[in-house]
């Protein structure tokens, strides 16, 4: 495994039309992974690890029960990180929601929103040994 970041901030992506973070919207069909990783990450800021964060974001898009989740949790974790996933790089936060993800020391994530002063900080440079990766784009770039 060993899919976590650390000390590293991802910004919104270039080609994100978002000027300020939005709140993901709940769709009729139920919701969606960027707002259950809205959810997750303004609920619980660095307290989850990016691996933490994506297998919670399966269990509650797939509905999990609870029950499975105590008796065959540690099985469907080893099986979800058995597959290839895409990192927080490639979530709709910073592809089109407006929102950076900090990741810590410990690796744990926080949103800091794109009209904050503490986003400017970090894409400035101005906070010491963090390293900043861009979401990813929406569109491939056309060369």
């Amino acid at each position: 495994m060993g899919m976590n970041y650390y000390n590293t901030f991802i910004s919104i992506a270039p080609d994100c039309p978002a000027t300020h973070s939005t709140v993901p919207p709940v769709k009729k069909a139920g919701r969606t992974k960027p707002a259950i990783e809205y959810d997750l990450l303004s609920n619980n800021p660095y307290t989850l690890t990016q691996e933490d964060l994506l297998f919670e974001v399966h269990v509650q898009h797939k509905s999990i029960p609870e029950e499975e989740m105590i008796t065959q949790g540690d099985r469907l974790r080893e099986g979800f990180f058995g597959k290839s996933h895409a990192c927080f790089r490639a979530s709709m936060l910073g592809k089109k929601y407006g929102w950076g993800i900090h990741f810590n020391a410990e690796g744990k994530a926080a949103l800091i929103p794109l009209e904050s002063p503490e986003y400017q900080r970090f894409v400035n440079g101005e906070i010491e040994n963090v390293k900043i990766l861009k979401a990813m784009r929406n569109k491939r770039e056309v060369k």
